[in-house]
């Protein structure tokens, strides 16, 4: 059997969809689900749209489409991360 004839990812989606539904609705049978609170979802929707308006402008080429108070937002995101890579300069 070959390596990319087997696992989760090499299904097709629906099957992939059919699976992951299962484990969803086992989760919240047995109460271990996570419930997503408003604060939660306003910032992870946040989250994507400044990734989706960043993607937006890198394809555009930025010319001139960028003002410098979304620069601002992007820098002050940046200081936010959670990252373990402390020595990343932020402007």
């Amino acid at each position: 059997m070959a390596k990319e004839d087997r696992g989760f990812a090499s299904m097709d989606r629906a099957k992939q969809r059919e699976i992951a539904s299962k484990g969803g609705k086992a989760a919240h049978q047995k109460g271990t689900a996570h419930e997503w609170t408003s604060e939660e979802a306003r910032e992870a929707g946040r989250k994507g749209g400044m990734a989706s308006h960043r993607r937006r402008t890198e394809l555009t080429g930025s010319q001139g489409t960028s003002s410098e108070g979304a620069q601002n937002l992007e820098s002050s995101d940046m200081s936010r991360r959670d990252d373990d890579d402390s020595s990343e300069q932020i402007r």
